[in-house]
């Protein structure tokens, strides 16, 4: 077998070392973001208590790149911040209701917070929740959601090390 040259053993050191090559996918484990199935799940997940980065999309050239940011801010915020990813040509109910007609568009669902219960409760199995839902206006990239996670002040996780 012949000896690697000088060239081969630098990129190697390379990839193992350097924390921002982006040249080669990475290995980011299994996928965290959670596909949307119905209302009531979204709604379970909100009350889990963290913030909920909602992505609206449809088929398309710029989903698959999207597809790609997610998951690797996925797999950077877990469990801090939990992304979802709802193609709305199969939910068109919730994504009408969101307003929006351009495709794909990012929203963030923050602080569910057990809202005061003032007066008469009519029915005492109700839960009230206040959740604030924030447009999206970053770069979407994993460094646009941590860029926006702290103009928003929402935890992120330790640095690595």
């Amino acid at each position: 077998m012949a000896e690697e040259s000088f060239f081969d053993r630098f990129l190697l050191s390379m990839r193992a070392t350097c924390k921002y090559y982006t040249g080669y996918p990475k290995d980011l484990g299994p996928s965290r973001v959670i596909h949307f199935t119905s209302e009531r799940d979204f709604v379970q997940l909100l009350h889990e208590g963290y913030p909920v980065v909602v992505a609206f999309t449809i088929k398309g050239n710029l989903t698959r790149h999207l597809d790609k940011v997610l998951e690797e801010a996925a797999a950077e915020f877990y469990p801090h911040v939990k992304f979802m990813r709802v193609e709305c040509p199969k939910y068109p109910g919730f994504c009408i209701a969101r307003q929006k007609t351009e495709y794909p568009f990012i929203e963030l669902f923050h602080s569910p917070e057990l809202a005061a219960n003032q007066g008469k409760v009519a029915d005492p199995n109700i839960t009230k929740y206040s959740v604030k839902v924030l447009p999206f206006n970053y770069d979407q990239s994993a460094y646009g959601f941590r860029e926006y996670f702290k103009r928003q002040g929402i935890g992120s996780p330790p640095p690595k090390q």
